[in-house]
């Protein structure tokens, strides 16, 4: 059986991504600082493939001993969202580049590595023209620009893949609230209104089980897929705040929505996504916005109170 090693594997995607390749018979190797207290692993501890290491990525002689026992490569382990980089620079560089850079020095060249970026990547573009894989990358933020260097790090290396993932959304074992779809369904239910800052600022989104999906698809065809980056989004998603809030106003009737007529959002991403060349890969994301937000609806009704952001 195929060995994986996830780094970062009890956040928001490595706890729906662990399931998804235990599933599948590969044998998983989880390391995290588990920094947030999370425990979502523990539901896989019954399972005889599963094993876990309570360790920081940036640890070279655990991480070249761990790197060394495994097929492939999945490094989730990230500072996520711009507001987590902000708040520590150094620790996001550390992670969100110098780790990838180290990890990829470490592995043998026959190690497959698949890397999920982000399509944060494309920046403020006029959210009118789709961007594809050949789209030059201009980050706007400390977050999109390590996760870019680091992707550059790993295509310019043999047996990598990369997914620019789209903002993921969804149900999950570490809950994260600072995710758009997440948290404006989460403000619907409690405080019944939404301010949107630049409305019609544009991104494409995707459901968390889909993310799981991408990784495992390529894992299952990384020979026709190596060397290459790949955009990874819903394909009916590319929306702007506005539509995003229409859309979960049709589940709860009473939320109020107010444009405003001043002040912005510091996040200024604006783009549309095409992700026609992973459907060539035979890859297409199934699971719907509208899913996603009836199963968040369900999951608030039961969600204790807590810290659910990365910062």
């Amino acid at each position: 059986m195929t060995r994986v090693l996830v780094t970062g594997g009890a956040g928001y995607i490595g706890s729906i991504l662990v399931g998804h390749l235990l599933r599948r018979g590969y044998r998983v190797t989880v390391v995290d600082d588990l920094r947030y207290r999370q425990a979502g692993l523990i539901q896989y501890c019954r399972e005889q493939g599963f094993d876990f290491v309570r360790g920081d990525v940036r640890d070279e002689l655990l991480m070249r001993r761990l790197i060394a026992d495994h097929d492939a490569l999945i490094p989730l382990a990230a500072i996520v969202g711009m507001p987590a980089c902000a708040s520590d620079p150094l620790s996001a560089t550390s992670v969100n580049r110098d780790a990838i850079v180290m990890l990829n020095r470490l592995r043998s060249r026959a190690q497959m590595v698949v890397y999920p970026c982000t399509n944060s990547g494309y920046g403020a573009k006029s959210g009118e023209v789709y961007c594809t894989e050949e789209t030059p990358l201009q980050p706007i933020s400390l977050y999109g620009t390590t996760k870019v260097d680091a992707e550059k790090a790993l295509l310019d290396s043999p047996n990598t893949v990369t997914l620019r993932l789209a903002t993921v959304f969804g149900v999950s074992a570490r809950m994260r609230l600072d995710l758009l779809v997440n948290d404006f369904t989460f403000r619907a239910v409690t405080d019944r209104y939404l301010v949107l800052y630049e409305k019609d600022f544009k991104r494409n989104y995707l459901h968390i089980e889909d993310a799981a999906g991408a990784f495992c698809h390529v894992l299952d065809h990384f020979d026709e897929m190596r060397g290459e980056a790949y955009n990874v989004g819903l394909g009916a998603a590319n929306l702007s705040k506005e539509e995003l809030a229409l859309e979960i106003k049709r589940f709860v009737p009473e939320l109020l929505i107010q444009a405003a007529a001043i002040g912005s959002d510091p996040d200024k991403r604006n783009y549309v996504v095409s992700n026609e060349k992973i459907k060539k890969k035979g890859f297409e994301a199934q699971h719907s916005l509208e899913e996603g937000i009836q199963q968040l609806l369900k999951c608030f009704r039961m969600l204790p109170p807590g810290p659910f952001a990365n910062v």
